[in-house]
Formats: structure tokens, sequence, C-alpha cells
């Protein structure tokens, strides 16, 4: 679990009472009367292959509204995100390729082969993931924000 503050809109570093927590789950499959059930729990340990579910709980901690708040996370190195899997009521979704320079859309993130030409990035090569909220967020709430990646 980690902790860490959001930025503003504009893009400034949040002089806010937003505090944000991320929260690793690796998904659990198996069958039960039939059916393939799947269950989140803890990820204290995780292997190559396994499914990890990150979620980051935006929470605000004052008594009044705040701006719309911009979470930026990291994608952990030793995974691979999964791709259109970064969800959030009432936000837009964009990356980065570049350790978190800059941020666009997936149709737009382009990378330089080993052999000089420039291609598509794969969701597996971005290294940032960008939230913009579109609302503000009420005093003493909560908002959630998830993304799916696989362990290398």
């Amino acid at each position: 679990m980690a902790v860490f503050a959001a930025t503003l809109a504009d893009g400034q570093p949040a002089v806010s009472p937003i505090v944000i927590r991320a929260i690793a789950e690796v998904e659990s499959r198996r069958v039960e009367h039939g059916r393939e059930v799947a269950k989140l729990l803890p990820a204290d340990r995780v292997g190559s292959g396994d499914w990890i579910v990150y979620t980051l709980e935006v929470r605000n901690t004052a008594s009044t509204a705040v701006p719309p708040p911009m979470v930026t996370y990291p994608v952990p190195k030793h995974v691979s995100y999964v791709a259109e899997s970064a969800v959030g009521p009432a936000t837009e979704v964009t990356y980065s390729v570049d350790g978190g320079h800059s941020f666009d859309a997936p149709e737009n993130l382009k990378i330089q082969d080993a052999d000089g030409q420039r291609r598509l990035a794969g969701a597996a090569e971005y290294t940032h993931i960008r939230w913009q909220m579109k609302n503000g967020l009420k005093g003493n709430s909560v908002a959630f924000v998830r993304f799916r990646a696989r362990v290398k």
C-alpha cells in the first residue's frame, strides 16, 4: 500500500486535503458449482503471470469540496499494464511511455524501435497512468480508480 498526494486539474501539486492510497490485490479464479468465480486477495505474494488489480482510493479529508483532482500513478516495474483496464467514474484516462513526462491517449503514444522506426506503443510499454477527474470531490468523500496488470 502506498499513500501519496494528487495534483489538481491545472497540474499544480495539490495543496489540498486529497490523500491517495494504493491497494494491490491478486485476482484469484476458481470454479465453484460449475461457474468461474474471481476473488481479490491481498497481493502479499505474487508470481509470474499473476493478475494484479490496483485500486487507488482518492480521499478528500476536508469538510469542503475540492476542484477535480488529477491522479498520476506509475506502473510498477515488475508488472505490465493490461490494455483498456484503467477505469474510474467520470474520469479521462491518459498514459505515458516516457517516465511520466508527457501523457496522451493510447492511439497517440509512439516509441522508437531499436531500428530507429517510430511505432505505436503497446500497453505493456506504458510507464504511468493518469486519471483526470471531471468532477470535484465533496467534503469527506472518496472516489476510486483502478487498473489491472500482469506480473512479468
